[in-house]
Parts: structure tokens; sequence; C-alpha cells
């Protein structure tokens, strides 16, 4: 990708007039300093550097230029109007503690309510879990099938918004038993309700690990198998897709989140302007759900910072509904205080930060747009593939994410998709909050989940980090294998400033791992003498932060390593 030379900021003054040449000129001298660039490369080589790659092998570009916008399609834009629907989640453990979270949630500024049965809920618990409530003024999404479906709808005075949500094709992709034929029975009953009955659950592609586009391809290929059940059972195109919402995951990668939303309302247009329904129909009823895979056991408080930037990207994205996952999902059943801080993260982006004030603020962003036309035409690819596979769509889906998965956990191996308190400066200190177990809690597989295997485990003996000369010469290496071994269960315990290899093994007090840390100047004048010093002393296993050259070691950790490899050995060493 090249960027334009002759482009002009137009309301910019004079002196801050530049064009993408200028630009590319200061960034490649900086590349430059960095060594990520030679004197050979030309400038323009920047846009390559530093532009990175997606899990469905787009090309983010560094920045957005005009060009961007060229002959890009821009139907189904957002058109919510004014803040999102505040939706909490309620799967269990049982009807009367259900029914006095959602009593406290809707005290609490809760606008609506999604209940998942299966769990620790039946359908019998959906009236006792909704006693006392209004549901006239609180619309209510019900998971169970044609028996949830049923249980809810026998409540009255529904509000128009709620959903009896049979979607049995995601039930089946969780490895569940469901007829997609029921869809027709259940929007008949909500029909007759006057609410709505099918919903698209794309998090069970996410759930699984799918990527972007892979989610959206299943949102896609599960709501055209449910137009074509609603049609083929008498309804016409416009009251079938009246029947369907879709829900979406969001996660903490701001702008790939808020491409997805938007990829999703342009998509589903593009799906009714095929099937023939008139302009005014072509809208898609988007529930954005904060992604339960990208949550933390450990650190669990850092989950809020992940479900603020999840959620304001699904409010930004134009979605109509936006459940934000209590923090401490991933530990239990949430606690009250978990579940304040979830409806208050809402709160704050439509009331404080003013998010909702506008329609589709993300549109016209080169950066955005570019990243959803590039996501959608993807995500119709992933589509086409699953319509082609007919009876074997799902199967096709779960081998295309199977590949994603491995994808990815590769790159968090190698910490090159870092989790914040998990794989980088994770706390080996904390004392996790006591939650009551749910069996939703580890109903999907987290991104951080081998290595919060690693944590799970007996704590492992401390390794000697072994720092060679002075604070400020071995600090920066001493601190990355101090981080590396922590997001494995490993405490470190460092000798501070030393002199030579004897003022070093003076320090070391018998453990069976040692980490050398310092600089490679270091490593070359007494690096081997140390080695040796500590060997003698009674050291099994060395380890050299950095590459290890000619020194005589067991294992070396640098940069760019498959880190949970490292840190298996490292624990077996200790064993």
């Amino acid at each position: 990708m090249t960027g334009p030379t002759e482009d002009r900021l137009a309301l910019a003054s004079e002196q801050d007039r530049h064009a993408a040449a200028d630009w590319e000129k200061i960034t490649a001298a900086v590349l430059r300093k960095s060594g990520r660039l030679t004197d050979e490369d030309a400038d323009a080589a920047v846009w390559t550097k530093l532009a990175r790659t997606t899990l469905d092998g787009i090309s983010v570009a560094p920045i957005g230029i005009p060009a961007d916008l060229e002959g890009l399609v821009t139907a189904g834009r957002p058109t919510r109007e004014g803040a999102w629907d505040i939706r909490a989640q309620y799967d269990g453990p049982d009807a009367k503690a259900v029914n006095q979270a959602i009593l406290a949630d809707l005290n609490g500024g809760v606008t609506s309510l999604w209940i998942q049965l299966g769990a620790g809920l039946t359908a019998a618990d959906v009236a006792p879990a909704l006693e006392g409530v209004d549901l006239s003024i609180a619309p209510v999404v019900v998971d169970g099938g044609v028996e949830g479906a049923e249980a809810l709808a026998v409540l009255t005075g529904l509000h128009a918004d709620s959903n009896l949500g049979a979607d049995p094709l995601a039930v089946q992709l969780r490895g569940g038993s469901a007829d997609v034929a029921d869809v027709a029975a259940v929007a008949k009953l909500a029909q007759e309700k006057g609410v709505r009955g099918v919903v698209v659950d794309a998090t069970a592609a996410h759930d699984l690990g799918a990527s972007d586009a892979q989610e959206l391809g299943y949102a896609l290929y599960a709501g055209v198998s449910y137009l074509r059940v609603l049609t083929e059972t008498g309804f016409s195109v416009e009251d079938a897709a009246g029947q369907i919402d879709f829900r979406i995951a969001a996660t903490d990668e701001q702008f790939p989140t808020i491409a997805k939303f938007r990829a999703a309302r342009r998509l589903w247009a593009r799906v009714l302007e095929l099937s023939g329904a008139s302009s005014d129909a072509r809208v898609a009823r988007i529930h954005g759900v904060t992604s339960r895979p990208m949550l933390a056991k450990y650190d669990p408080y850092v989950n809020m910072l992940r479900t603020t930037v999840a959620s304001f990207a699904a409010g930004v994205g134009g979605a109509e509904a936006v459940t934000v996952l209590p923090f401490d999902s991933a530990l239990g059943v949430p606690d009250a205080f978990g579940r304040r801080i979830a409806r208050n993260t809402n709160h704050l982006l439509i009331d404080e930060s003013h998010v909702a004030k506008v329609a589709d603020p993300a549109g016209g962003s080169y950066a955005v747009e570019k990243l959803t036309d590039d996501l959608a035409r993807v995500a119709w690819a992933v589509f086409g593939e699953l319509e082609t596979a007919g009876q074997g769509a799902l199967e096709v889906l779960t081998a295309k994410i199977a590949a994603t998965v491995e994808t990815r956990e590769k790159q968090i191996a190698q910490r090159k998709r870092p989790l914040t308190g998990v794989t980088e400066f994770p706390n080996l200190g904390e004392t996790l909050p006591e939650r009551t177990p749910s069996p939703t809690a580890d109903a999907v597989r987290r991104y951080g989940a081998s290595f919060e295997a690693l944590r799970d485990e007996p704590a492992a003996s401390p390794v000697f980090l072994a720092t060679l000369g002075p604070v400020a010469q071995h600090t920066a290496r001493a601190t990355f294998i101090t981080n590396l071994l922590a997001a494995g269960g490993i405490a470190v315990e460092a000798a501070g400033p030393t002199a030579d290899a004897a003022d070093l093994a003076a320090k070391y007090a018998g453990q069976k791992v040692v980490a050398l840390a310092g600089t490679d100047k270091a490593y070359a004048e007494w690096g081997a003498d140390a080695i040796a010093a500590l060997r003698d002393a009674g050291a099994a296993y060395v380890i050299v932060a950095g590459k290890p050259g000619d020194l005589d070691v067991n294992d070396s950790a640098a940069m760019g390593l498959d880190a949970l490899a490292f840190l298996n050995r490292t624990r077996e060493a200790l064993a």
C-alpha cells in the first residue's frame, strides 16, 4: 500500500499541511534508528513495515488516507438514535438468586434482561425469575429453545422488543441437538404475542474461537437459514426479517470491533436486498456482548478495562443493545459488585462520555471505513463457503475456526498477542476474589487458558535471578525474564547488583534453576565464569535472558520465543 503524495488537509493552516511523503520520511527515520528499516529501504516501506495482519488475513495500514474511501460501498450504516439498551445477562445459579439480581439491576438502570437457560436455570424458572418485573417497560430475551420460548410467551404484557430466542443452529454449534424447523413455530408464537422470536447468536462461533469474519459469515448463514424456514412457512420476507435479532461479540480490539458491527449491518442489508425485501425492512437489530474468551481469571480487575473498550466499540459500531459481562464472570457467579460495575460501564459511556449522542461516529474515518469494507468482503466469502457446504456447513465452519484457534494460540504463546495480567505483567502475589462456582465460567476456552493452566498448578520453586553488574545494566533483561517467568507462575529471587562471578556465587542460595540477566558485554566478559561458578555451587539448570551466543546454558529466552513452551520446560526443570 502506498500513500498519496499530493493530498492536503484543507482545514489545516499552511504550516500544518503535509503530504504523505512527509509522514513517510519522518516515520522512516524513526524506524531506521530502531533497526526496522535500512538506509537502502525506501521511505514508502513504512506502510508495509507498520501494517498488521488480522486473523482473517486483512492487512491494516498504520494510518488511514483519503484514497481508502475510493470505491467503497457504504450502505447499511448504523442508524441507532440515542442511547443503546443496557441489557444484563443471567444464567443462575437459581431462580431466586436471578430474581434478586434482576431487581437490583433494574433499580441500577438496566433497561432489558437476557436470561440463559441450561446451566442453572430451566424453563420453569423463567416466571419466578421475573417476579416483580414490569414486563411492559423491560424487554426480555430468553435463550432456551422451544421450552424457554413457551415459558416466556405465557407471560402477559411483554415489551415489543422482547425475543423468545429461538436459535437451533447456535445450539447445534455448541454441541447440542435442535431442529432448525423449530424457528417457524416460535416465530408464529412470537407474532401472536407481538414480540420477536428468533436470535442469531454469533457468539456461539466466537466462543469457539472464530475470527471476526468467521463470526459474521456464520451470522449470515444462520440468518439466511432462518429466513428460508420462515418464508417457506408463510412469512413474507419483511415479516421474517422482522422476527430476527443478531447477537455479536465485542472484544477489546477497538477498531476491529467497530468495523465488525458496522460490517454486520451492511452485510445483512445486502442479504435482505437480494431476498427482495423492501428498503425499509433492510435493517439489523444487533445485541453486542462483551467477549467471554477475552476475559481472564487471573488479575480479573483488568477485565473491567477490557469490557469498557469492548462496550465502547459496540456502541460506536451501532449496537441497539449492549451487555457488559461482569469482570468476575471468569471466576464463577458474578457478585453484586461485579454486576454494578458492568451496568455502570454502560452508564458512563452513555451519560458521561456521550458516546451515544452521534449516530455512526466512526463513519467517514478512512481507517474504519476501509476495515469495515475489507472485513465485510472476507465475511461474505465465508458465508459463501458455508452456503455451498449445505448440510455440512457447521463442519466446515468448525474446521475453519480450529485453524484460527491454532494461529491465535501460537501468537499468544509467542506473546505477539499480549494478554495483560496473564502473559504480560502478571501479579504473582494476587489473591483471587472468591465466587460461587458456575458452569458457564469455563464453558468457553479463554484466550489465556494455556497460561492460566500453568498458574493453576502448585506454585513452582523460585528461580535464582543471576543479575550481572549494576542495576542500570541488568534492569532491562532482569525485568523481561522476571515477567516471563511470572506468566508461568514462577517467582524469582534476585541477586541484585554484582561485581563478578565470585560475588554472584556468594549470593546464590541453592536454587535448582538460575537465570542470567545482563548486557551482551557482561555476558562476553564474565558470563561463562558466572555460569561455571553457579554450577559449581549447585545450579542444575541455567537459563540466559537474551541470545546465548557461546554461553553453555540449558535454555535461553529472547523476544519472539514460544513463551508457553519455555515455561513448561522451566517448570519441568524445577520439579
